[in-house]
């Protein structure tokens, strides 16, 4: 029984539960629903809890903890010389065992004995590896004994598994319904219950995202101090030339410059937000003050759009239309326009972002409160001077996170920039030119079968880090001015 048909049945429990305990308090008060401490609803949700909620951590718990310990399981089964290998090594090794164990459920009684005996040396292990082909369990070579042996281990241990799972969970469910059934009555606070119960898992999922966030951050930073025992950090954020030459491992050859990098990624950004920021800041002062419902309801929607075209289309769109229709317009005037620039990038990507800016603020403009805008008007002032001294300042701190969310997606965009700026790292102020960004470099050096343990993959968590750098800037200089004017304007 897999894990989803475990976690449905819980759930269907738990209603039913719910049902069950709601008819219950109102029993055991003979239909007086005065006398109850809490209404009979949250009677039901209290029987409802501990009929699923101590099933459902042990599901979870169960799932999580099921993969180390069969691995372990597994690993007394193979010999020393794995054991005590290499991670690439066990890795191969439980990857051969894995695809048997899928296997193995599959055999008739005759094959699954054919299998034991190769595994004793009785018969030789190409009949096993036969056998496990007609049952499209494709291996390289013969199996060995031993990763036989660990095959069945780990059938057996999944079997088993697999086995007692949905028995564990329906028993505590079991367990928890007869217990909170018989602990009805109408002194029980179960509304102090619940509602606990909730703060808790609200309190939990609070947590998520913080932690999430702590998780990539000390990742990443742990990987980027190792980069730098390869490369000088002085070299590495000062540097001039983007040339990750790759080597052997463990040997730092070539040059990791930052600066054409991040000039690059701040040049192609700055350009996106010189388009999205005045082009979505109009359309949303012309939504929102001057635009009726109809023409509204029609072009806000239709605007919207742009945000979920993919971002590979912005860059094909840019390297096959924009890009050379760029080009040729520089040939008629006497410009050197390359097809991949940092103007074609940071135009097309300022298309891209418009709704980021235009939807929030004209949300944000819509939402200053009415009471503005009349005793503007009340003062003689017209609509233009009331939409630039009152709505303006007064919507300015949500304006700014507008921007602000529009320059963190402009900042971490990949696709548009290798189709439309290249992948050629140029420190220049010519917006004609190719340049490239933070990201290409991070997906180029991670592109293929590679291991982080040099130089050349490494460097990819110190451009991640530089990223998240920039963007905590961003960040905090946004809350100033928000803080700023949120004090001049309340």
């Amino acid at each position: 029984m897999s894990s989803l048909t475990i976690l449905a049945i819980l759930f269907g429990a738990g209603t039913l539960a719910y049902f069950i305990g709601r008819r219950r308090s109102i029993q055991v008060c003979g239909g007086q629903q005065q006398n109850l401490h809490s209404r009979p609803s949250y009677h039901g949700f209290y029987l409802a809890i501990l009929t699923a909620l101590p099933a459902i951590i042990l599901l979870v718990v169960w799932s999580v903890a099921e993969r180390p310990v069969t691995r372990y399981a597994v690993m007394q089964e193979l010999p020393a010389s794995v054991v005590e290998g290499s991670d690439a090594q066990q890795s191969l090794t439980m990857s051969v065992v894995d695809t048997i164990a899928e296997g193995v459920p599959k055999l008739s009684a005759e094959e699954f004995e054919v299998l034991r005996k190769a595994r004793l040396g009785f018969v030789t292990t190409s009949d096993a590896r036969d056998i496990l082909v007609r049952h499209s369990v494709i291996l390289g070579s013969n199996p060995d004994p031993n990763v036989l042996g660990a095959a069945f281990k780990l059938a057996e241990a999944r079997t088993t598994s697999r086995f007692m799972l949905p028995i564990a969970c329906l028993a505590v469910a079991g367990l928890g319904f007869l217990w909170g059934y018989t602990r009805i009555r109408p002194g029980l606070r179960a509304r102090n219950i619940v509602e606990h119960v909730m703060r808790s898992g609200l309190f939990l999922a609070s947590t998520v995202a913080v932690l999430t966030t702590v998780g990539i951050v000390l990742s990443v930073l742990f990987e980027t101090i190792h980069f730098f025992q390869f490369v000088s950090p002085f070299d590495f954020l000062f540097g001039t030339v983007w040339d990750p030459r790759f080597a052997t491992v463990g040997q730092a050859e070539g040059q990791f410059g930052l600066l054409p990098l991040l000039w690059g990624t701040l040049f192609i950004s700055a350009v996106a937000l010189l388009v999205a920021v005045p082009v979505g800041l109009f359309a949303a002062i012309y939504m929102s003050e001057y635009a009726g419902s109809k023409v509204r309801a029609f072009a806000k929607p239709v605007l919207e759009i742009l945000a979920g075209i993919p971002t590979i289309v912005y860059g094909f769109f840019a390297l096959s239309v924009f890009g050379p229709l760029l080009r040729d317009l520089g040939f008629n005037i006497g410009l050197e326009i390359s097809a991949s620039s940092v103007l074609t990038a940071g135009v097309v990507m300022g298309v891209m972002i418009i709704p980021f800016v235009s939807s929030l603020s004209d949300d944000i403009m819509n939402a200053v409160p009415l009471s503005l805008r009349e005793g503007s008007y009340g003062l003689g002032a017209t609509q233009s001077e009331t939409i630039k001294k009152v709505i303006l300042p007064a919507a300015l701190p949500g304006i700014v996170g507008a921007v602000l969310l529009a320059a963190s997606r402009a900042i971490g965009e990949t696709m548009i920039v290798v189709l439309a700026a290249g992948i050629a790292a140029n420190l220049t102020l010519n917006p004609l030119e190719p340049v490239t960004t933070i990201t290409v470099k991070i997906v180029s050096q991670l592109t293929g079968d590679l291991e982080f343990n040099s130089p050349q993959t490494l460097v990819a968590f110190a451009l991640g880090l530089t990223l998240f750098v920039i963007t905590l800037g961003l960040n905090v200089y946004a809350l100033y001015i928000v803080r700023k004017y949120r004090e001049q304007y309340e």
